[in-house]
Formats: C-alpha cells, sequence, structure tokens
C-alpha cells in the first residue's frame, strides 16, 4: 500500500511541475493525433457527403464495408503499414518507417471509417430534410453536399473528437510502425506500456493521467456538442 501510495505521489508531483519528459510525450501525442485527425477528416467527411446525396449501384456494400472497417483490429493495420513502408515494401524507399508520418499514416486509416461512418449517419438524415429543396434549386453535387456539410458542422465535429478518443488511445498499430523510439516516436500509450515494464510506475501513472484527462476532456466535448446539436433543433 505505501508502494502504491508512493507511486501516486510521484507521479501527481510530475504532472503538477510539468516534468520535461512528460511534456515531451503528451506533446508528441498531441501532434501525431491532431495531424491525423485532421487528414482522416479531410478525407471522411467528403466521402460521407457524397454518400449521403450520390445513388449508385454499389453504395449499400460500400457504406455496409465502412462501417465492417469501424472494428478494423489496429494491430493488423499496423502490420499493413509496416510491410508496405518497409526496405522491402513498395513505399520503402521512402524511408518513413519508425517516424512519426508512419504513426500518422496508420492512425489515419484506423479513424477514417469511424468519422466517416458517424458523419453520414448525420448527413443522410439532414439530406432527407434538405432532398427537395436542393433539387428544386437545380443545384451541382458539390454544392450539395458543401450544403450539407456546413449545416451539419456541429454533428461533424462530434465525429472528428470520436476518431480523435479513437486515435489518441491507440496503441498496437503506432508501436510496430513508430518503434517507441525516444525522444522521436514515443508517445502517451507506448510510454506507459514501457514504463510500466520497467516498473517505473510514477512516469507511467503520470501518463495515465494525462491520457486519461484527454480522453474525460473529449467525452466531455462530445455530450455538450450533443446536447447542444439537439437543443439547436427544437
Amino acid at each position: 500500500m505505501g508502494d502504491l501510495w508512493s507511486g501516486l505521489t510521484q507521479a501527481f508531483w510530475l504532472v503538477v511541475t510539468l516534468d520535461k519528459e512528460l511534456v515531451e510525450i503528451s506533446w508528441r501525442s498531441l501532434r501525431i493525433t491532431l495531424s491525423a485527425l485532421v487528414l482522416a477528416s479531410a478525407i471522411a467527411m467528403p466521402l460521407a457527403a457524397f454518400l449521403a446525396v450520390r445513388r449508385f449501384r454499389a453504395r449499400r456494400a460500400f457504406i455496409a464495408v465502412m462501417n465492417a472497417l469501424m472494428g478494423l483490429p489496429p494491430v493488423v493495420v499496423g502490420l499493413v503499414v509496416y510491410v508496405l513502408l518497409s526496405r522491402s515494401g513498395p513505399f520503402g524507399v521512402l524511408g518513413l518507417l519508425f517516424t512519426p508520418t508512419a504513426m500518422i499514416i496508420a492512425q489515419i486509416i484506423i479513424i477514417v471509417p469511424l468519422i466517416a461512418s458517424i458523419a453520414h449517419q448525420s448527413l443522410r438524415d439532414l439530406w432527407q430534410e434538405y432532398h427537395d429543396l436542393l433539387i428544386s434549386m437545380n443545384v451541382t453535387q458539390w454544392q450539395k453536399m458543401k450544403t450539407l456539410l456546413w449545416d451539419a458542422r456541429r454533428a461533424l465535429l462530434t465525429a472528428a473528437l470520436a476518431g480523435f478518443g479513437r486515435a489518441i488511445g491507440e496503441v498496437g498499430a503506432i508501436m510496430i510502425v513508430g518503434g517507441n523510439i525516444d525522444h522521436a516516436t514515443r508517445v502517451l500509450t507506448t510510454a506507459i506500456a514501457l514504463e510500466t515494464g520497467k516498473g517505473n510506475f510514477a512516469l507511467a501513472l503520470s501518463l495515465g493521467f494525462v491520457l486519461i484527462a484527454l480522453a474525460v476532456a473529449v467525452n466531455l466535448a462530445i455530450h455538450w456538442l450533443g446536447r447542444t446539436e439537439r437543443e439547436g433543433r427544437w
């Protein structure tokens, strides 16, 4: 019990004093995750809008596959990205393996289906309301998509925050493609796994506190945005 209390005390002190290593790892995690989130959102949200307004033969099958990919095992994603970026892979010449860029690529693949699926549900409902109006105005496909994306911006932000929550807590894929290299690719989740294995519970707990704080902040933001969205409809 004494060791546990001592570890918690040291962990709290590391957070309060903004320990240099703790800040470095936390900032790198945020930078990588936010970069992946911006790029993933730029792919997923227009895709979701396109699927909402456009009808084509394989649309239902495409949506079903997209929804299924929400549960894509991150370790498998990491393995595929590793093979593609390794020296013997097709993109090995770029030298991206064990870099933050490789971690961003893995996170993008993981969260694009999640963001696209959540965004599509909101845009599909909104399209049912706007369908007759936009058709009567004879606007282009791109204008329809822009209108939906703008009017559903709060719901889309909720989808993006859900993607952020998934990405910030990911460990399997980024451990494989990033290598958990100190001062280069070490992030919150991989550092927690490493420091726990080393028995450095104080740093591991402090990193865990930061990760929990980020997760709670994201969940509170999603709850607040969802409530605001519901109130705005009344």
